[in-house]
């Protein structure tokens, strides 16, 4: 069965600037890479407009489908329901061209920061809100345990747990008797 598309991302074309002119800065804080400036250039020129083409975000109607890379191709769905905060960021050279960072951290992820970031989406305010909308709709719609099925009763949930370790009483003794 195939999701509906909610919203799909577009990219800013100014992320080829960015990355050209974050490129230079790193290359001249190493003093040994100051001669190749200019085939750093060349080089972040070419490839990211190759990555950028590759980039692409999908909100459906369950999920956060993400994709990028040229030479190593990388897909991440992120089911919603497992969303925990959607960060905007952007930094001063990125405010220079009006970017946003947008990252996602989801419960249970190991380690630090976010487990997917995306720079550059067009209106990202406006795609971080339509994913919280959705997250929110999603959880809405789902019953909570106690309305799912009928509760069993506390008496109930008491005597299975009795006969359970009545079971295990009665293997146990098994056991014992065997060893003997």
């Amino acid at each position: 069965m195939s999701e509906a598309m909610l919203k799909s991302a577009t990219f800013d074309p100014k992320i080829k600037p960015y990355w050209l002119i974050f490129a230079v800065c790193a290359s001249t804080l190493g003093v040994v890479t100051i001669p190749l400036i200019p085939v750093i250039v060349l080089i972040v020129w070419i490839v990211s407009g190759s990555i950028l083409a590759a980039m692409s975000a999908q909100l459906l109607e369950r999920k956060l489908v993400v994709k990028r890379g040229v030479f190593f191709k990388e897909e991440k769905s992120i089911p919603l329901e497992k969303i925990t905060d959607v960060g905007l960021s952007q930094g001063p050279l990125m405010r220079l061209f009006g970017l946003y960072r947008l990252s996602f951290e989801t419960a249970g992820q190991s380690g630090h920061g976010a487990l997917v970031s995306l720079l550059g989406v067009v209106d990202a305010s406006e795609f971080r809100e339509a994913i919280l909308t959705q997250k929110d709709n999603l959880t809405a719609q789902q019953p909570t345990k106690a309305n799912s099925d009928e509760p069993q009763s506390q008496v109930e949930l008491i005597r299975a747990l009795t006969y359970s370790v009545k079971n295990i009483e009665q293997m146990l003794v098994t056991l014992l008797d065997e060893r003997k």
